[in-house]
């Protein structure tokens, strides 16, 4: 097939790209909103099982929303973040639980049930996402989540959807922290498993008809632009459904923050003209049926020395990226034959 024949015109709203922004309404046939809960996890580079100190990028308090702390009960979280987000979404009525901080399946099987099942049955919430890194799973739980999501689990359970008024099982998502391909970088950045590990659960998470999403940082010390744009091949190949970029940002206090003061040279930095050029290059090369759900990381300036964009929001990224992809007429996935041959 001729890279020219994928039509852009088919993608949500007109974009030139895979948008997520819609996907449930599309799916499900209403908005459904992610409230972020922390359930008291941590990782497994956190508590010495396989290191200490946890990634040397990481602080989770940088993308920790008010309402989310792990002395409220789940159910307190739930309807503060319910509360939180109907002042910007009045229409929404049914959520998503995210478990998001730390290590979300970081627990025996017995206690996740117990907390996964607690948020489920809130009477607004039809699904859970569950965000985790790759040597967290195993076969039991994944084999648990795939009961869940097959409606095997919750007896009883019911929700009406406005595109699914008998739904009797929960929507369950799991969300990879893959970060890199390369393993040297992995290494580097403490994450405690190589790429084989997020390739193998990944596999074994989609073979389950599970929903998988993945988490991937542009950036990180020692990778090049080519080294990027080259790891898009990898990011193919893996049985994905959607996928959330990260631009590295060096977050105060953090081994990262050391390693970039000591080593600037290491690290490739963008200003945001850059970044938009960038990521239009990786969205060429990126396969058409990837869902882009989001294209850069938002940390709340307190936490960094340094703002490089300014104070700019996600959804003013967006627009602006939509424009560069208008001015260079190009698409996600206008290289993508190509670049995999």
């Amino acid at each position: 097939m001729d890279s020219s024949s994928i039509n852009r015109v088919s993608f949500p709203e007109g974009k030139r790209y895979n948008s997520f922004v819609g996907y449930f309404k599309r799916r499900y046939g209403e908005r459904l909103q992610k409230i972020v809960l922390d359930a008291g996890f941590t990782c497994p580079n956190r508590d010495g099982t396989v290191g200490r100190g946890g990634c040397a990028y990481c602080d989770n308090a940088a993308f920790h929303p008010s309402y989310s702390t792990p002395g409220k009960s789940l159910h307190q979280q739930l309807d503060e973040g319910i509360g939180f987000h109907k002042v910007r979404y009045r229409t929404t009525e049914h959520y998503l639980a995210y478990f998001q901080s730390f290590s979300n399946t970081y627990a025996p099987l017995a206690r996740l049930m117990e907390l996964y099942e607690e948020a489920l049955s809130h009477p607004s919430v039809v699904g859970i996402v569950i965000g985790t890194r790759p040597d967290c799973v195993d076969e039991e739980k994944l084999d648990y989540l795939a009961d869940l999501a097959g409606g095997k689990v919750l007896s009883g359970w019911k929700r009406a959807l406005a595109g699914e008024p008998d739904r009797t099982a929960p929507i369950v998502i799991v969300e990879y922290g893959v970060e890199s391909c390369y393993d040297t970088t992995l290494q580097r950045i403490n994450r405690g498993h190589d790429f084989e590990t997020a390739r193998k659960a990944i596999a074994m998470t989609a073979g389950r008809g599970l929903d998988v999403g993945i988490h991937y940082i542009l950036g990180l010390p020692g990778e090049t632009r080519q080294m990027m744009l080259e790891s898009c091949s990898l990011i193919n190949s893996l049985p994905i459904r959607s996928i959330k970029f990260h631009q590295l940002q060096i977050v105060k206090g953090t081994r990262m923050e050391k390693e970039y003061a000591e080593h600037p040279e290491d690290f490739e930095r963008f200003r945001l003209d850059e970044y938009l050029d960038f990521f239009a290059d990786i969205l060429e090369r990126l396969r058409p049926d990837l869902y882009i759900e989001r294209i850069a990381g938002e940390v709340p300036p307190r936490f960094v020395s340094e703002t490089p964009w300014g104070l700019i929001r996600n959804a003013e990224l967006l627009h602006m990226l939509d424009a560069r992809l208008d001015e260079r007429d190009t698409w996600q996935g206008r290289l993508f034959c190509d670049f995999q041959r």
